[in-house]
């Protein structure tokens, strides 16, 4: 069963959050201000944090930042702060998504379910640690990939784009999907970032870029990885 922790100092937010949770068959606690979620995440291991930024006795950055510390439990803030600069630092924090209040319990809880199905341990789509093709092979555990003997250096945001579509194999991953999961939820539009860095995959893994056979673009919809 899954575990949520929620983090709010406003009693009929987390009143409404833990009926609607539990009524879905959550487990869940609550903590009211930054020191006690620490000490509940500590304790109770969530599979998931719902954090509101405006904390009574810390900011919800630094109870990011506490949690980055030692675990990549995916984080959801719930914040009235609009400013895109509050968004940017919250994600550079280590948040992996923001849902600004009033928020529909509906997105929130779809939301919710993506993060932890992002979170499942590497490999679990798949079903194996090592992906092999006829061109190359990608370790996911060891993040690593390999052309026969050589290894391919990929950048961080490359490897993050490949990850996704090896996890997914066979099924297409949206422009959107790929675009928040790498660059954040601020980048639901920018689709000319998934050409470049598609386009730099198929140069170092396809035998003939200009043919892909692994990496197949959906055009207007998205992108999928064939073995």
């Amino acid at each position: 069963m899954t575990r949520v922790l929620v983090v709010d100092d406003e009693p009929q937010i987390v009143r409404a959050l833990v009926i609607n949770l539990r009524a879905r068959s959550y487990e869940v606690d609550a903590a009211h201000d930054g020191a006690s979620a620490l000490e509940l995440a500590a304790a109770r291991h969530p599979d998931v944090v719902l954090l509101d930024l405006g904390l009574p006795d810390m900011d919800g950055t630094d109870v990011i930042k506490g949690l980055r510390g030692w675990t990549k439990v995916p984080i959801i803030v719930l914040s009235a702060r609009h400013a895109s600069d509050e968004k940017v630092e919250a994600l550079d924090a280590g948040a992996d998504d923001y849902v600004t209040k009033p928020f529909g319990m509906d997105e929130l809880l779809a939301r919710l379910r993506a993060a932890v199905r992002r979170a499942d341990p590497v490999g679990a789509e798949t079903g194996e640690a090592v992906v092999t093709t006829a061109s190359f092979s990608v370790d996911l555990v060891a993040k690593r990939v390999t052309r026969g003997d050589t290894d391919i250096r990929l950048t961080p945001t490359e490897w993050h784009l490949l990850e996704i579509l090896v996890r997914n194999a066979g099924r297409l991953v949206s422009q959107k999907q790929l675009l928040k999961e790498v660059w954040g939820p601020a980048y639901g539009t920018e689709t000319n970032y998934l050409r470049v860095y598609l386009a730099q995959l198929r140069r170092k893994l396809e035998v003939d870029p200009a043919h892909p056979r692994h990496f197949i673009t959906e055009p207007g919809m998205g992108y999928r990885f064939e073995q």
